[in-house]
């Protein structure tokens, strides 16, 4: 029989392109399992050929652990003293192997080792095939339509293996046939159901940048870097570069001789227009860029709320948003900031009412007139917070200011913050005691801690407010007499018959109740 298991692991080998090594696991593990299955046990068992002979040997397998009490799977498992009668130096963990008969290949050993065999060599397949793939991944690979659908096309990627590409991953109104050539993405691999799906794209914004890559030699070679690519598949894409050699245009590299490239890639995308944008270190500059063909007259960051309003001439401005917002979305995507497009004239209004209130607020806490206080708002201070704590050097940049007006202004400044917040805490305490049970005192002190409002009391836990003196019981029944406040307020107001007061309300809170509820909802 050894020759003859030589022989079908060569054929297997050469027909499925398998390592023979593949074909002799498959081999010895169809043996292992035909031998398991003469047994009315469930024994472990190890086969093992030998490669130049293709005689095979089966050994029966126990695993060494160390425990005193009973096994949980004697079959399989010897107790490691025992083990030591025979292998003193053996340790838990261990291996012992004990050579049995080889099965002999009668009808049911056959058909169960071809069953397995089959199996492992399936499962081999699909192995090399994923490794295969792996190296692709990721990058563009040329495809022949093998099947077309109404949700996908099977795809052709070469050496048997087979794509899928759905119609979300398609660029709109492309249409293929059985047998067309056709340049894809590869951009993922999936390992679960029958065999490996090899999902690719035409719309994946890396399909452009890989597109790039391979019609610009300066980005193959790493002196051009790409440092954002943004898509609308099929009509529009934006994507912007830099150099590292200063003496290289990346932007007239990537457009080409007579703009040779970018149409090369616009080509493959079915006429998508590209724009390609110079990168810039300078976020104002970067902008500027990619907005383009649109010109940008005034442009505020916003590093709080991620978030830059751009300013363009009143006569610009479908332009600068482009069809159905198009231009300012994908700059927007490019540079992963929010834009917020607006004409010239709209944010001059903004500016004025903005500063008016700014002036007014000025006047109104700091005891200064209007034109001091329209000196601030335009050296750009907007809140009391800046004005109180800024260095004094800033303010003497200012024309007319000098050390003693600062300190007296920002004295001023200081003061009203402390009446703002005295004014809010007594706001969050007035709020607080609508809730009957709270009084002055624990309202400050609800409002000292951060809880301001009867929402915020709502979402407190029990042991939130155990440090301000009270009990489990009495916290629990403000909690919950919150949250029938805010979050319950129309249930209870619509459960309520006409004339009463909501069950759970300040009105008439049953003892006990509240606070067990308010417990189970911070179990949950």
């Amino acid at each position: 029989m050894g020759k003859e298991i030589i022989a079908i692991a060569e054929a297997l080998s050469n027909e499925r392109a398998i390592p023979k090594e593949k074909i002799f696991e498959a081999l010895e593990s169809a043996l292992a399992t035909a031998t398991k299955k003469k047994y009315p046990i469930d024994i472990d068992v190890r086969v093992e050929i030998d490669r130049k002979e293709g005689n095979y040997s089966t050994y029966r397998r126990w695993v060494v652990v160390d425990s005193d009490g009973p096994l949980d799977n004697p079959v399989q498992e010897i107790s490691l003293a025992a083990a030591r009668e025979e292998y003193p130096n053996i340790s838990a963990g261990d291996i012992i192997e004990d050579e049995i008969p080889s099965v002999t290949f009668d009808r049911i050993t056959i058909q169960t080792a071809k069953q397995v065999l089959s199996q492992r060599v399936k499962t081999a397949e699909r192995e090399q095939l994923i490794a295969e793939q792996r190296d692709r991944l990721g990058h563009v690979v040329n495809a022949t339509v093998k099947r077309t659908g109404r949700d996908s096309m099977i795809l052709d990627l070469g050496n048997g293996a087979d794509g899928i590409l759905r119609r979300d991953q398609m660029i709109p109104h492309e249409s293929f046939g059985r047998g067309d050539r056709i340049r894809v993405l590869l951009i993922d691999i999936r390992t679960e159901g029958k065999g490996p799906q090899l999902v690719c794209s035409r719309t994946a914004p890396e399909f452009l940048a890989e597109l790039f890559r391979i019609e610009v030699p300066e980005i193959g070679e790493g002196v051009i870097e790409i440092m954002g690519v943004a898509r609308d598949p099929g009509s529009r894409a934006k994507i912007a570069v830099r150099t590292k050699d200063k003496r290289i245009d990346p932007r007239g590299a990537c457009i080409g001789m007579r703009g040779a490239r970018v149409m090369a890639v616009s080509n493959e995308l079915s006429g998508e227009r590209i724009d390609v944008v110079l990168w810039d270190e300078n976020l104002a500059q970067y902008v500027t860029n990619a907005m383009e063909p649109a010109e940008v007259s005034r442009i505020v960051i916003n590093d709080d709320s991620h978030t830059i309003e751009l300013a363009v001439p009143d006569a610009n401005l479908a332009l600068a948003i482009g069809r159905n917002g198009q231009n300012v979305r994908l700059a927007s995507q490019v540079l992963g900031w929010n834009l917020q497009v607006k004409a010239e004239s709209q944010m001059d209004k903004e500016l004025e009412a903005e500063s008016a209130q700014v002036v007014k607020f000025f006047v109104e806490n700091l005891d200064i007139d209007e034109d001091f206080a329209q000196v601030l708002a335009d050296a750009g201070f907007h809140t009391l917070e800046e004005v109180a704590y800024v260095p004094v050097e800033e303010f003497l940049e200012i024309e007319g200011l000098n050390a003693d007006l600062v300190k007296a202004l920002q004295e001023n400044a200081r003061n009203a913050i402390a009446r703002h917040e005295e004014s809010l805490k007594n706001q969050g305490a007035a709020e607080l005691m609508q809730i009957q049970s709270i009084d002055t005192e624990l309202a400050l002190a609800l409002v000292n801690k951060g809880i301001k409002t009867l929402e915020d009391l709502a979402e407190q836990a029990i042991d939130d407010l155990l440090d301000l003196g009270l009990d489990v019981q009495r916290a629990g029944d403000l909690i919950m007499e919150a949250r029938n406040l805010t979050w319950f307020k129309d249930e209870n107001t619509a459960a309520a018959p006409e004339g009463t007061a909501p069950e759970g309300s300040s009105a008439g809170t049953a003892q006990g109740e509240p606070a067990a509820a308010a417990q189970g909802a911070e179990q949950q």
